[in-house]
């Protein structure tokens, strides 16, 4: 017959079991405290996005909201109104949540989860987000009528996704990071990039040719800015002929091109973004720099890499 352990043995057994559970509960509660404290802290590297009421809110990461940008740059570039931003946006959320990633269903890569296989492009082609982002507009500016369509019909007469629901919940978020990122909502993107060393300077050549690349050439002349860029500044005309903001009446071009650098404060090593009467830097925000009896400077967007 087979021994029966003896109840003190029993007993030291459970208590064993418990402090080993207990251990690894406290361990697993302590994470899960750092993470949350670290993902509420107000320094930790994130980007948000604020309705002007303040009611809304959308909070993403660096790099997702450097590809959100890249998004908006590439559609306003090519003359496609709002709410092809959106529905660009919100596919993009669904399909890889803002995140160039170089995997997905089948052959799928990238932003929208493209596929080479099903004519998108070369899969070199496809993870860089401006190419991507390109062949997105050109299949949505085919769809009839797409501006009039529910925003999950539109993305889905271009995606052909197995889940042609799923881009509908997104479209709140997609409404507010568009507003901001084309630059109708003055302000209202802020990024807080992770504290720079001396040892990793900006380049203002590389902020010139991102800008030219995302925007195209027209919108950095290069005689205004070659000289700027080697003081580690880049100036960026606006256009006087740009439609004015509703709430501070500054071109709407101008809070495009700001609220693209500040998204890029990350992977470009910006430092300071000018614009009007506002003055973002990394670490403390937007705030808002007001000269007696002198109007806000409209004309340009003043950008500071790191040095």
């Amino acid at each position: 017959m087979p021994r029966t352990a003896s109840p003190a043995r029993r007993r030291r057994s459970r208590l064993l079991r418990y402090a080993a559970a207990f251990t690894v509960l406290a361990a697993l509660g302590g994470y899960l405290a750092v993470q949350y404290d670290s993902s509420t802290t107000e320094s930790a590297p994130r980007c948000v996005v604020r309705a002007a009421d303040g009611d809304h809110t959308y909070e993403m990461s660096l790099h997702q909201a450097a590809n959100a940008a890249t998004i908006s740059a590439v559609g306003t570039t090519r003359g496609m109104p709002e709410r092809a931003v959106t529905i660009a946006i919100a596919t993009a959320i669904q399909e890889s949540t803002l995140r160039n990633i170089d995997y997905g269903d089948r052959d799928s890569v990238g932003l929208f989860q493209q596929r080479p296989s099903q004519g998108w492009g070369t899969v070199a082609e496809i993870m860089d987000p401006v190419y991507s982002a390109g062949e997105f507009y050109d299949h949505l500016a085919e769809v009839p009528g797409y501006s009039r369509l529910p925003l999950t019909v539109a993305a889905q007469r271009v995606q052909r996704s197995g889940f042609p629901q799923a881009y509908a919940k997104h479209e709140p978020d997609a409404a507010l990071l568009a507003a901001a990122l084309t630059g109708r909502e003055p302000a209202s993107l802020n990024c807080t990039p992770p504290k720079r060393t001396a040892e990793s300077p900006g380049d203002a050549a590389q902020v010139r040719a991102e800008l030219i690349r995302t925007f195209g050439k027209d919108v950095l002349p290069g005689a205004v800015a070659a000289g700027a860029s080697a003081a580690g500044t880049v100036s960026v005309p606006v256009p006087a002929s740009a439609r004015a903001t509703a709430e501070d009446r500054a071109p709407q071009r101008g809070w495009e091109l700001a609220h693209w650098a500040v998204a890029h404060s990350d992977d470009l090593l910006i430092e300071r973004v000018s614009y009007a009467d506002r003055v973002w830097e990394a670490g403390s925000g937007w705030r808002t720099e007001r000269t007696k009896d002198k109007e806000p400077d409209t004309t340009a967007v003043g950008i500071r890499v790191a040095r």
